[in-house]
């Protein structure tokens, strides 16, 4: 099969035979492409850029770099998991960059969904390009870009920090080999990489990470609201069951407060928004029923184990309307 077409002038991935065909041919092509230079990877630790790092590994071993990028805006205990991962069970060679004050003073004030997107993506830019010139040979910057994040940036729906080209002034050649893939076969190609279940399965994380579910501008307490409301969620989520059954879920704390009593105190703060969603290509998605009990549990523990927030609602909308995520 040729791969440098449109998905839909191609066989969907859905058989391990399928993905192995895949990951030949891109190893390949991976191989004719970076020849015996070296590649930078921004490994967010999420699905597609794991997978491309397990997939850079198989073609090209040690030439490859990984960086992981603290920029602030991650979910509760994931740098120590990428670490964990990447560093102390897969070999990689890992390079982590706490870069949480330059990006967090950057986005100070700035409460353009657009605007946020672009601050992080070409801070990541930056970030990768210091890194580089600590290194000798590097020619290429690999990306986890996949099918939606193209069509969504191609529809002026929204930008994408990795759908985009390189700052001028740098002369990176990107490498993205699995940007003609939807989510599902992602996962697939994953599975037949090796890699662990609880990394291949695990929801998806956007590029901006905890940066578009802090709607308005990002301030620190209200991302650690977000931080610790979502930490909550997941836990909760994995105790039901639902964690493997759910595609995404994830909590929101706009930029807007509302009063409520605590302690039998007047007190304004702001809500949660929680947000369940199944799909299998992320173009659409459908909303989880999640059973009352367990929302009446979130609710409280939220609420009252999480400074700053007095309510909860849960986010019924479907894509279309809505986007997944909210910024």
């Amino acid at each position: 099969m040729v791969y440098d077409r449109r998905p839909d002038d191609m066989e969907r991935i859905t058989t391990p035979e399928l993905a192995n065909a895949f990951i030949d041919e891109q190893v390949q092509a991976v191989k004719e492409q970076v020849g015996d230079k070296k590649v930078l990877l921004a490994l967010s630790g999420g699905v597609d850029s794991s997978v491309v790092a397990a997939l850079l590994i198989k073609a090209i071993g040690d030439q490859l770099t990984c960086v992981h990028v603290n920029h602030g805006l991650l979910r509760k205990g994931e740098p120590e998991q990428v670490i964990e991962v990447f560093q102390n069970q897969m070999n990689a060679n890992l390079v982590y960059v706490d870069a949480t004050d330059r990006f967090l003073d950057k986005l100070a004030g700035v409460d353009d969904p657009e605007t946020k997107r672009m601050i992080i993506g070409n801070e990541f830019i930056e970030v990768f390009a210091e890194e580089a010139r600590k290194l000798e040979g590097v020619e290429f910057l690999a990306q986890g870009t996949i099918w939606p994040d193209i069509l969504e940036s191609e529809d002026g729906i929204k930008a994408h920090h990795n759908a985009g080209g390189l700052p001028e002034d740098l002369n990176f050649e990107l490498v993205e080999p699995v940007k003609i893939l939807f989510k599902d076969e992602v996962r697939m190609v994953g599975d037949a990489l090796g890699l662990p279940e609880n990394m291949v399965y695990r929801q998806p994380f956007p590029g901006p990470g905890l940066g578009v579910r802090c709607p308005g501008a990002i301030t620190r307490d209200r991302l650690e609201a977000v931080r610790e409301s979502d930490a909550i969620l997941r836990e909760e989520f994995e105790k039901a069951g639902l964690a493997g059954k759910v595609w995404q879920y994830f909590t929101v704390v706009p930029d807007f407060r509302s009063t409520g009593v605590k302690d039998g105190k007047r007190a304004f703060e702001w809500m949660c928004i929680i947000r369940a969603v199944n799909t299998k290509d992320a173009m659409t998605a459908e909303i989880e029923h999640v059973p009352f009990d367990l929302m009446q549990k979130l609710v409280d523990r939220i609420t009252h184990e999480v400074p700053g927030i007095n309510r909860v609602l849960y986010d019924m909308t479907p894509k279309p309307t809505g986007t997944i995520e909210y910024e």
